[in-house]
């Protein structure tokens, strides 16, 4: 696969992510006071020349000129997540960078794009201690929401570095801690499972809904079917299961998407689904990979898989 059609596709796939009026999100019609679509403009575009670095690494993981170990994924989430903050002053992207740098070199990895997926788990599992540091830098960098402190390993800790050395915490170790608070990290330790479920339910729902329609719904059973970690971080588990159960009486006609959306923006952004926000840019992503195109049907973009 060539270098450009794997950066192209998770660019394209966060960029579709945003566009669309999803419930609860920031998109091109609606933002918060601190997160607007012009943060997601400007980040998600800053990251390419560090994607593209992720790509040519994989080739030589590939050739053999590299061991897995010397992958670098840490430094490379930094330094995209550095990027992505010279670009603009928010924390739009910390998640889709998380998700993306792995599994853009398990593709480059891989036989095709479900090999991918043990190929991303590898790196993972291989990734060394240097690699947590650099993402525990990372993360002060992007300084994302409900972090929590007082922990061990604490992230903005001045011991949590020697920590880390001392009990030999690599990328694995540390989602194996974090995947409970985190959804993220599960992602990593299951080979992606979800973000790849969700890429097939698109895949056949492009085919019956025009683009955004299609999204929208994908979103909606995502939320119904898991609880989103960034809600249950900020407000509490009782929110998340409050959002999960309305997205399953939308599912069931008992609810309108409007009136949905509407519910999850009464308290501003502590109802924002940004952990599954991320799944979903992912899983767009792999879409855009599989062949994606749109067309104008009516007056709407539709999906299309496949050559012209």
């Amino acid at each position: 696969m060539k270098r450009w059609e794997v950066v192209r596709a998770f660019i394209l796939g966060p960029l579709l992510e945003a566009t669309t009026p999803k419930p609860g999100n920031v998109n091109r019609y609606r933002d918060f006071n601190d997160l607007t679509f012009y943060n997601f403009l400007f980040a998600d575009t800053a990251v390419i020349g560090v994607y593209y670095e992720a790509v040519k690494t994989a080739e030589l993981l590939r050739k053999g000129i590299l061991e897995f170990s010397e992958a670098g994924i840490g430094e490379l989430i930094k330094r995209a997540v550095q990027a992505s903050r010279e670009a603009q002053d928010a924390n739009p992207n910390f998640g889709i960078i998380t998700l993306s740098i792995p599994l853009i070199m398990g593709i480059i990895l891989g036989r095709n794009m479900l090999d991918a997926r043990e190929k991303a788990k590898l790196l993972i599992e291989e990734s060394t201690v240097r690699d947590s540091m650099e993402f525990y830098r990372a993360i002060r960098i992007a300084n994302p929401k409900g972090i929590p402190s007082g922990v061990k390993y604490d992230v903005y800790s001045d011991d949590s570095f020697r920590e880390l050395f001392q009990d030999g915490i690599n990328l694995a170790r540390l989602a194996e801690m974090s995947c409970e608070r985190e959804l993220i990290f599960c992602e990593w330790l299951s080979g992606y499972g979800l973000s790849y479920r969700a890429f097939d339910r698109l895949y056949e729902l492009v085919k019956e809904l025009p683009l955004e329609d299609a999204v929208v719904r994908a979103f909606i059973e995502l939320l119904a079917e898991k609880e989103d970690t960034l809600i249950a971080r900020k407000a509490e588990e009782e929110e998340a299961r409050l959002v999960k159960g309305k997205a399953g009486e939308v599912l069931k006609g008992r609810l309108s998407v409007g009136e949905f959306d509407t519910f999850m923006r009464e308290k501003g952004d502590l109802r924002n689904p940004g952990s599954l926000a991320d799944i979903m840019a992912v899983s767009l992503s792999l879409l855009v990979l599989r062949g994606l195109r749109m067309g104008i049907r009516n007056g709407k973009a539709w999906g299309i898989i496949g050559q012209p």
